[in-house]
C-alpha cells in the first residue's frame, strides 16, 4: 500500500527540498522521520537517491516543516531537516539558511498567510532548530509572490526575484562565542593543534584558516571531494571542534549523530580564481575566499548559515576572519560558485552578539502535489 502525502518541492537559495505542513505528517517523531527518509530516498548505498526526491548531494537532501506560529510576534515556525544520504536518521541539529528563503513563499502558497497586494512583505520566521529570528522580505505583485526578476545568485543558473533575509538576535541570544573567545586552539589526534573561531551565528560554525587543511581557499568542489583522505581529515577536525562546542562527548559521537551542524569552513585572503563553471572572480571584487563543508562534502557554493557566520566573524576583532579582512560590517565572500556580499551588525554588552546579519537569496516553487511513500 502506498501513502500519499501533500508536499511542495522548492528551491531556496542554492538548495532545494521537500516542504511540508507538519499537520500532514505523523505526530510520532520516529514515524515522521521514517517518512521523510523514504520520501527523500535515504539511506542509499549508491549515494544517488534514485528512489526518492533527493538529488544525491547535501544541497538537495533536505526537508522543511513550516506552519503558522503561535508565538507572539512571529508569523511562521520553520523546522529544518537534513537527511544524510548514507544513514537512516534525520539530523535536526542545525538550520538551512538557503531554504529559509523559501519558507514564506511556501506559506503564502499554502494559504497559511494572506498575501499582500503589492510591495515587500516582511515575514517574521522563528527558526525552531536554532531558536533564532529570521525576517524574510518577500516581493509580491498583484496578490502573488513574485518569483521572476533579474537578481543573479551565484550557484543558481537562472535569475529570479531577490529575497533579503535578516538573521536577527535579541538581547537573550547566547554569546556569539560559546567557548568565550573569538579564537580557540583545538587539540586533536590527527595532527598539530589548529586555530579556529567557534561561532554561533545562523548556526554553530567552525572557521579555520585554509592552511590548517593544507589548502588555499580557491579549490573547486570536484578537487576536494575527490580526495577521500582530505575529507576524512576535515571531518576529524570538525568533530574535535564540535566536542569543544559541547555537541557530544567524543568525536566519534559527533560524526555518527551530528552531520548538519556544526559546519566547518575554511578561509584565506582574497585572490583571483576561477569557479567550477569557468567564471573568473577577480581578487579586487572580494574581501576573502571561503569554502564550506556540508554533510561531509565541500558545498558547491556557500551555505546560508556559513555566510552569516563569516560575516559575523568579520565584524568582531580577534577572529580567523577579521584577521584576514580587518573589522568590517560588510564583507564580500568569494565562494566556490562566485561571490556574495553580506552585512553584519555586532555589539558587545558583556558578551559579543550579532544584532543583524543580512544577505540576499531567491526562491521558487518547483512542483506541488503529493509525494508517494511505499508502505
Amino acid at each position: 500500500m502506498t501513502m500519499e502525502v501533500r508536499a511542495t518541492f522548492m528551491r531556496g537559495g542554492t538548495s532545494k527540498g521537500l516542504f511540508f505542513d507538519p499537520e500532514d505528517l505523523p505526530a510520532d517523531p520516529l514515524a515522521r522521520d521514517r517518512l521523510l527518509l523514504r520520501a527523500i530516498g535515504s539511506p542509499d548505498p549508491y549515494a544517488q537517491q534514485i528512489d526518492g526526491m533527493g538529488g544525491g548531494s547535501s544541497s538537495t537532501s533536505k526537508a522543511a516543516l513550516v506552519n503558522r506560529s503561535t508565538r507572539p510576534g512571529y508569523d511562521l515556525d520553520y523546522y529544518s531537516a537534513a537527511l544524510p544520504i548514507d544513514a537512516p536518521f534525520v539530523d535536526w541539529s542545525g538550520n538551512c539558511g538557503n531554504l529559509a528563503a523559501a519558507v514564506a513563499p511556501f506559506a503564502f502558497h499554502r494559504g497559511m498567510l494572506e498575501v499582500p497586494r503589492d510591495g515587500i512583505a516582511a515575514i517574521r520566521i522563528w527558526q525552531v532548530n536554532t531558536s533564532r529570528l529570521i525576517v524574510a522580505h518577500i516581493p509580491v505583485r498583484g496578490g502573488r509572490v513574485q518569483e521572476d526578476g533579474d537578481f543573479i545568485l551565484d550557484g543558481v543558473a537562472f535569475p529570479a526575484a531577490e529575497i533579503r533575509l535578516d538573521f536577527e538576535s535579541g538581547p537573550d541570544a547566547p554569546d556569539l562565542f560559546p567557548t568565550g573567545a573569538p579564537t580557540s586552539v583545538i587539540e586533536w589526534s590527527g595532527g598539530l593543534p589548529f586555530e579556529a573561531t567557534l561561532i554561533d551565528a545562523g548556526s554553530p560554525t567552525i572557521l579555520v584558516y585554509a592552511d590548517a587543511l593544507g589548502l588555499t581557499g580557491v579549490e573547486t568542489p570536484a578537487e576536494v571531494n575527490a580526495n577521500a583522505e582530505l575529507l576524512a581529515r576535515a571531518e576529524q577536525m570538525r568533530a574535535h571542534a564540535a566536542v569543544r562546542l559541547g555537541f557530544a562527548a567524543t568525536p566519534e559521537e559527533v560524526s555518527a549523530r551530528y552531520r548538519q551542524s556544526p559546519k566547518l569552513a575554511y578561509v584565506n585572503r582574497a585572490r583571483d580564481y576561477v569557479t567550477a563553471s569557468g567564471t573568473r572572480v577577480p581578487e579586487g571584487s572580494i574581501d576573502l575566499v571561503a569554502r564550506t563543508f556540508s554533510m561531509g562534502k565541500l558545498h558547491h557554493a556557500m551555505t546560508g548559515t556559513g555566510t552569516v557566520a563569516i560575516a559575523a566573524a568579520a565584524s568582531v576583532p580577534g577572529t580567523t576572519v577579521s584577521a584576514i579582512t580587518g573589522i568590517r560590517g560588510m564583507v564580500r565572500i568569494g565562494h566556490a560558485s562566485g561571490s556574495v556580499p553580506v552585512g553584519s551588525e555586532a555589539g558587545n554588552d558583556g558578551g559579543w552578539r550579532i544584532r543583524r546579519t543580512s544577505f540576499s537569496r531567491s526562491a521558487r516553487i518547483l512542483m506541488d502535489g503529493a509525494v508517494f511513500i511505499p508502505a
